[in-house]
């Protein structure tokens, strides 16, 4: 019998489990649908187009050098103004990152790219703001160039870390860092699962099947902003967990008092009134005793005996003369 109940339990578990599984994948769903879609609509909505002025900027930027890049003079220029490779002083480099997130590789699709490059830099802009999106693109990107300079400067071996100096005078990843570190950090503190993979393990993946320079640039591009997205919110939670360690002083009341504030005397009262006492709790002043004046006697009550006297002593004189 008990046997009997033992398989079924175990049957039954074993049926549960797909639901189970279904339930969790539908409320993950669900929840990186809102957070990636509904709250971005939503701020559209409520902040209009100005809040995409990053996307937009950006995929003009891609765009316009793309067209100038298509002219022998003008490739030229672009490459001066964008072009980071790891042959270049590291305050060049440095000077051209910048720049550099508008110069797309030249033997990519370019139109391919640009959906993808105004997404990210759209959903940053809405999710997180213009400063900390121009701030993760750009370190993002400049991670990516320091790493491919210190791969080279090791040289070949080194368990596969280091490169050849042949890679020194290819061109960066350009936008494209950006765009992964942007998604990446998004996905990280959103937890949205579904973008993650697509962007992180799509790189992975390109970089497993493609061993370049431009896949480790994005593969140390996905590292970072998973480092800044567990970094992100942190300095806020200890900030108001120092905010709760702080102690607090009791009022009259018995509750917290605000800093700067002292207990302050009762005003005395008026003759023939009774204070009002101070309100009950910890911390309150101890009842003060009422003072009582008492009542003006009425007028003729001392009259009365004085003309009493006043009779008698007439009737004694009287009798005495």
């Amino acid at each position: 019998m008990r046997t009997e109940e033992h398989a079924r339990g175990h049957t039954d578990r074993y049926r549960s489990l797909p639901a189970r599984l279904a339930r969790f994948t539908a409320r993950t769903l669900r929840t990186e649908w809102c957070a990636i879609v509904v709250d971005p609509v939503r701020c559209l909505t409520r902040r209009g187009v100005s809040a995409l002025l990053l996307g937009f900027v950006a995929a003009f930027g891609v765009v316009f050098c793309h067209d100038v890049a298509q002219h022998p003079l003008g490739r030229l220029w672009v490459q001066r103004l964008g072009g980071v490779d790891a042959d270049l002083p590291l305050w060049l480099s440095l000077l051209r990152t910048p720049v550099s997130l508008y110069v797309p590789a030249l033997d990519l699709p370019v139109w391919a790219g640009i959906t993808q490059l105004f997404l990210a830099f759209a959903l940053a802009e809405l999710l997180l703001g213009r400063a900390r999106t121009l701030a993760i693109a750009y370190v993002t990107t400049l991670a990516g160039t320091l790493a491919a300079r210190v791969m080279i400067a090791l040289g070949p071996g080194w368990w596969g870390l280091g490169l050849p100096p042949a890679y020194g005078q290819m061109l960066d990843t350009g936008p494209s860092a950006a765009v992964v570190g942007l998604f990446t950090y998004l996905a990280v503190i959103r937890r949205a699962p579904v973008v993650f993979t697509l962007t992180g393990g799509s790189m992975v993946g390109e970089s497993l099947a493609v061993p370049n320079l431009a896949g480790r640039e994005h593969l140390v591009a996905v590292a970072t902003a998973i480092l800044l997205g567990l970094l992100h919110g942190r300095r806020a939670r200890r900030r108001d967990r120092v905010r709760s360690l702080r102690p607090t002083r009791p009022t009259r009341s018995g509750g917290p008092a605000p800093a700067g504030t002292r207990h302050r005397r009762l005003a005395p009262s008026r003759a023939g009134t009774a204070a009002p006492p101070p309100p009950s709790g910890r911390g309150s002043l101890p009842p003060a005793e009422p003072v009582r004046v008492p009542a003006p006697a009425p007028p003729g009550a001392l009259s009365a005996p004085v003309n009493a006297d006043r009779t008698r002593d007439t009737a004694m004189t009287s009798l005495e003369c």
